[in-house]
């Protein structure tokens, strides 16, 4: 039998769907941005910081040369105008992933709330 919600309890469930969604991918993102970190020293990998408020994460590093390994903007000189990492990393990576966990990860947490709610 389906669970009975009163309309006055409607908003509370979605915050609720919301926020667990947010939880639950902002950390998945998290370990998936830092696996592929491309690493030397390991300072852009160690220094990837969560940030989470009410319905919102924010995923930041502010390492100096954070944006040329992980986008290919802004290169040194000594690369030469080409962007390379050791590991052949891609650049923008860590949108590509964010797109992943949007389209796939998110559709199955909202069912899967869903189902238990």
């Amino acid at each position: 039998m389906a669970r009975q919600i009163r309309i006055d309890q409607i908003a509370d469930l979605m915050e609720e769907e919301v926020q667990t969604i947010v939880d639950v991918v902002a950390a998945e993102l998290v370990a998936e941005v830092v696996q592929q970190t491309p690493v030397d020293t390991g300072r852009l990998r160690a220094l990837w910081l969560l940030r989470k408020s009410k319905l919102q994460a924010t995923i930041t590093n502010n390492v100096e040369y954070a944006e040329p390994v992980l986008y290919g903007n802004n290169l040194p000189p000594s690369w030469e105008g080409k962007y390379r990492t050791r590991q052949g990393t891609i650049p923008g990576f860590p949108d590509l992933i964010c797109k992943e966990k949007a389209t796939k990860r998110v559709p199955e947490l909202i069912a899967a709330f869903r189902r238990r709610n």
